[in-house]
Parts: C-alpha cells; structure tokens; sequence
C-alpha cells in the first residue's frame, strides 16, 4: 500500500472522529487500528473511497473500544452519530488538527512533541532527539498530553506560535532526520501563510524555503552528507531561494522581528554567498546576536560559535564555545572543526570520533568518522 496515501489521510480521519466526539487518545487508536486493517485488505480489495473505508472502519473501532469501557450510554449516543456511507470531503485537515493539538489545556511543549507524534508520524526517539531529551522523559511527556487531553473537545484550537514551533520541527526532521517531512511541512507552512497575516509565519516559510534550496548539494551521490562549505552550489535551487528571500524582506520590512526571521535571515546571507569563502560572517553574528536575544536556545549559542570562529578566527570561536553547556549534541563535533582551524588535529582528531560517537544520524555518524579518520592519517605521515 502507498505509504504516502496513508500519511496523507491520517489526520483528516483523526480530525473527523474528534469532531464526532472521540477522544482524542482514543481515536488516535482507533485511527491507528483502521491503518493496520488498510494494511491487510487493501493489497487485494482496493477501495475505491480510500479515505470514507478509513473513516467507517475508524469509527467502528472506536465505537468497539466505547464498548470494551462499558461506556453504554456514551456508546448509545455516538451510534446514532454514526456518518452515513458515501463519500468523504476531499478537504485537507491536516493544517486544523495541528491547531487542535496545540491546545490550552496542554504547555506549548507537550502540545508540540503530541501533534508531532499523532500528525507528523515522528517517532518519540525523533520527538527526543529534537528536543534534546532523554527518549523516556518524552514518553512520559507524550503519554500525559494524551491523558490531559482526553475526554477534551477540541473547540478551543491552540495559538500560531505554537504550530509553527510544531511546523519548524517536522520541517527540521524531515531535512535532517530518517522521515522525509520536509515537503510536506513546507505545503503546510503554505497553507498557513496564506490564511494568516503574521510576520513570523512567513520568517518561518522563508527560512524552510531557503535550507529546502540548498537540499541537493547537500548529499553526495554515494549517500554521504556534504558540510555547506563543500557544497556545489550549482545545484541550488535558486527559484527557491528568489522566493525564500522575497518573502523574507516583505516580512522584515513590517519591523516585527521574530527568531525565524532572524533565521532565514542567516539563510539568506548562506545562499547569497557565490562561494563558501565569500560569506558576509560578520553580519551573520550579528544576526546570531539578534536571535540571542530573542532566544535562550543552546542551539543558537552553539551556531553562533561557529560564526564568530569564521568571523574572528579558531580562538574566538573556542571562547564563544566555552559559554556552551558541554554536553549539547553537536557540540563536539563544532569543538573539533575549530580545534582543527587553529592548528591542533590530535585534539580535533578525538573530538571528530567523539563526536561521531553521539551523531544521532548515520549521514552524520559516517561523516565524523571520516574526518577523524582523515586527520589520523595525516598525523601519522
């Protein structure tokens, strides 16, 4: 079965059965239920509804769950809510439910690691790695935004700082991660930007049209991940980046700078560069430095590091990495590129090996590895 069908029709069933009054835990597995049946049966009685056959038999699973509880006069009324056979709506839910995931009774991160977990199809290992959290703490976390929302009608949708901290994370995902989310996260942001007038929804868009660009460039044909620096930029996409760069100045111009602003900002000055020697490093810090100061984010200080190592050389960067908290992911890895710079490949050697020893990714885990391996060799010489 097209396993891009299924990601397709997932949250337009889950919304529908929320709005015929399932819980949304519970029609989360109901849902899930009906995708494995589709699994079984499809391969030899396609239907020719695919999305009314999802949401009959996701209801009829709901409805046996209702039954297990003993939920006899909640069964009784959801019975005779049952939709008549036809058709379903062709309308695209995906965008709502995110909003209605984000909801009030949820903190903004618990609302964001469940929308990623029921509507984008992420792991909690991705959901853990994303942000930077042991994988049973975001089970825990995911496992008490559904109990909390149980039970819950969904009539008072989230707000839009949330979503598009949910949008940016399936985006982040899908561009680096094992589950290509990227396109699918870029149509959404699309979505949005076109029913709301919000500066930071298109800093937002801006800053995924700008890193979708450089995709490309960004993997060797052998599978193995390119760093900026090394990348033919022949081979991105510039429609993309005209684009990223229009919408981005429209959204500056308003004078409401938020921290994807301040991202696709950076972005821009990347992509505007005609090589990787070129690049305006003194502006970016002081865009890092704006983003700072919207930001606590450990992330940032760890990119702005490299920044100013680029801008003021190997020993500024160090200092600049020394505010970092030593145990980031990444930070290693950055730690030797710059150990490297200033001229000391042992330590840069076994900060590349170290690094390649967290990598959360095997692109990634095999390009440290690499550069360990590389400046070994050359030590030995």
């Amino acid at each position: 079965m097209d396993e891009a069908l299924i990601r397709s029709l997932t949250p337009s069933v889950l919304t529908i059965l929320v709005r015929r009054g399932a819980d949304f835990a519970a029609a989360e597995d109901a849902v899930q239920d009906a995708l494995a049946e589709a699994l079984r049966v499809w391969p030899s009685e396609r239907p020719r509804d695919a999305k009314g056959w999802l949401v009959t038999v996701a209801w009829r699973k709901f409805l046996d769950q209702a039954r297990a509880d003993r939920a006899r006069r909640r069964r009784e009324d959801l019975v005779e809510e049952e939709p008549a056979p036809g058709p379903a709506s062709d309308v695209d839910d995906t965008l709502q439910l995110y909003f209605l995931c984000a909801h009030p009774s949820l903190t903004p991160s618990s609302a964001v690691a469940l929308t990623l977990r029921a509507v984008g199809g992420l792991t909690t290992r991705q959901i853990a790695q994303a942000y930077l959290v042991p994988e049973a703490t975001m089970a825990q976390r995911i496992s008490r935004a559904k109990r909390t929302v149980s039970g819950v009608r969904f009539d008072q949708p989230g707000d839009v700082a949330t979503v598009l901290r949910v949008l940016y994370l399936v985006f982040n995902e899908g561009y680096s991660g094992d589950v290509d989310l990227a396109a699918e996260a870029i149509r959404l942001t699309r979505q949005l930007a076109a029913a709301i007038d919000h500066p930071e929804v298109s800093g937002l868009l801006a800053l995924m049209l700008l890193h979708h660009a450089r995709r490309a460039g960004r993997i060797a044909p052998d599978g193995s991940l390119v760093p900026l620096a090394e990348q033919d930029r022949g081979r991105w996409d510039t429609r993309l980046i005209a684009e990223g760069v229009g919408i981005l100045q429209a959204a500056l111009a308003r004078d409401r700078l938020g921290e994807f602003q301040a991202q696709a900002a950076i972005a821009a000055l990347h992509a505007d560069a005609p090589t990787a020697e070129e690049t305006d490093w003194v502006q970016i810090v002081e865009w890092y430095d704006e983003l700072a100061g919207l930001t606590d984010s450990p992330v940032v200080r760890l990119n702005r590091a490299v920044a100013v190592g680029e801008a003021d050389g190997p020993r500024a960067g160090l200092a600049a990495l020394a505010e970092v908290d030593d145990t980031l992911p990444r930070r290693d890895a950055v730690a030797a590129y710059l150990h490297e710079r200033d001229g000391d490949p042992e330590t840069a050697a076994r900060l590349y090996a170290e690094a390649a020893r967290k990598a959360p990714h095997l692109a990634e885990r095999d390009y440290l590895t690499r550069q360990a391996a590389r400046l070994n060799t050359d030590r030995r010489r």
